[in-house]
């Protein structure tokens, strides 16, 4: 199935091949790492968290940047 035969499919037919094709995903024994540097920010983000210099803004302030 194409992009532009997905594109063409109501909303909710899209919503039930994601799932088919999610549940095709999790069966499958897959070993797929994180990149680095995601643990890296990870790590500085827990320091902050742990330095009580972590910033926290509302989701109000989120939506809006």
């Amino acid at each position: 199935m194409s992009i532009d035969e997905i594109k063409k499919l109501d909303i909710k037919d899209r919503i039930i091949l994601m799932n088919e094709i999610w549940a095709t995903l999790e069966s499958e024994d897959l070993k797929i790492e994180s990149p680095s540097w995601h643990e890296d920010i990870l790590k500085e983000r827990i320091e902050n968290i742990n330095n009580n210099n972590a910033k926290y803004i509302s989701l109000e302030e989120l939506k809006a940047k």
